[in-house]
């Protein structure tokens, strides 16, 4: 059975998480309203929606980076609100895999992770 972490860390990590659920959801809202605007001017004359042109190129590449981003920020954003779930729940910090405790020093470089370095670097 793994360790409980203290009330102290589990806050702290309550505190770093929630500021991190409210710059991803920022950062979100930014790229779609990035996106809706690039939507509706795409027709427009100064955008060349032809992707067989240079600029129509170009602008079909930075919304697919734009896409991109806004995947792996919402990943993240799951991430972070699952690893809140199980403060509340009290299974933070213990290993999905094997139950281990996982290191503090591993949740201090990814505090949403759901598991011990160990069975990490096995499921790679």
């Amino acid at each position: 059975m793994a360790r409980t972490l203290a009330k102290s860390t589990q806050d702290r990590f309550r505190r770093r998480l929630n500021d991190e659920q409210l710059r991803l959801t920022e950062m979100i809202r930014d790229i779609d309203a990035e996106r809706e605007e690039i939507r509706l001017t795409e027709t427009s004359s100064d955008r060349s929606p032809d992707p067989n042109t240079a600029e129509g190129g170009s602008l079909a590449f930075e919304m697919e980076k734009e896409l991109s981003i806004l995947e792996n920020t919402r990943d993240i954003l799951a991430k972070v609100e699952d690893a809140l779930s199980r403060i509340d729940d009290g299974t933070y910090g213990a290993c999905d895999v094997c139950g281990d405790a996982i290191p503090v020093a591993r949740l201090e470089a990814l505090p949403y992770t759901k598991m011990c370095v160990n069975c990490a670097s096995a499921r790679r």
